[in-house]
């Protein structure tokens, strides 16, 4: 299985690691930890070493209740970021849901748009349809960051996600984007209880079953908070917990904030999967 992006070909039979890099003063774990270029540039060099195989950048917060930011304030975070970040050797992924911000950062040489809205915002089908590579993330959210958490989903959560990420899939094949440029994500978090988002976990095979890559999004979110009692900076095992059984039920990418942990868990997985006695 494979990622098309706009500069690499990602072979996503091992599992990737996307690092987080938030150049926003308000994220709900790290905001304002690296608000200017030449800090959120160290952060991801620090995240390559730390063995990161995507960066994946965002200029606004989408914590439940965050306000939007205006185009303006985005593009001023994200690009002088992007600009240098491409030069780093791996594929970059800009987190944003306005299409002037994708159009920007694609002119730049960005590889992956990651997008909350799975392309909703008018023109943002366009953009990336019209890119002849870049690779997609298109995530499930109920309702928006500002009232998804105030009237969460209701009934069983898997059948509607399914169908949401099936129909934009194939929405965006039918405006001629090739399948392997699309990788599809659950949307941990994002309009849904905690008990619809492990039920999302534990029946995530599920989601394979339209055939694309998926990605998974647990780090530090408020679901592990809510069954260990920890405060977000204290989340590091359980977020390391959670990708782990998330890459264990077939998830392609994982979304983490601490890298080098969740790069040296993957890689006890990896070693019991490639020893023939015991995967056999």
């Amino acid at each position: 299985m494979f990622w098309q992006t706009t500069r690499f070909t990602l072979d996503l039979t091992r599992p990737h690691t996307m690092g987080i890099v938030n150049v926003t003063p308000d994220s709900f774990s790290d905001g304002g930890c690296h608000g200017s270029t030449a800090a959120a540039l160290r952060h991801c060099e620090q995240l390559l070493k730390d063995g990161a195989d995507i960066l994946d950048i965002g200029g606004e917060s989408t914590r439940p209740g965050s306000p939007a930011v205006g185009l303006d304030e985005e593009l001023a975070r994200v690009l002088p970021l992007v600009r240098e970040a491409v030069g780093l050797g791996v594929p970059i992924s800009v987190d944003t849901y306005k299409p002037e911000v994708m159009q920007a950062v694609l002119d730049l040489g960005a590889d992956i748009v990651n997008d909350i809205w799975a392309l909703r915002q008018p023109g943002a089908a366009q953009v990336v349809a019209r890119h002849p590579h870049c690779g997609v993330c298109l995530m499930h959210m109920h309702g928006d960051p500002q009232t998804m958490q105030v009237a969460p989903m209701v009934g069983d959560v898997m059948p509607q996600v399914l169908s949401f990420l099936e129909l934009s899939a194939h929405d965006l094949q039918a405006l001629g984007v090739n399948k392997t440029r699309i990788v599809l994500d659950p949307g941990i978090g994002f309009g849904k209880t905690v008990a619809q988002n492990f039920a999302l976990l534990a029946r995530q095979r599920e989601l394979l079953a339209p055939g694309y890559p998926l990605l998974a999004g647990w780090s530090r979110k408020s679901s592990l908070g809510a069954v260990t009692g920890l405060d977000v900076e204290q989340r590091l095992q359980p977020s390391v917990a959670a990708a782990l059984l998330a890459v264990e039920r077939g998830a392609r990418v994982v979304r983490v904030h601490d890298v080098r942990e969740t790069v040296q868990a993957l890689a006890v997985w990896r070693a019991m999967e490639s020893d023939p006695v015991v995967a056999g």
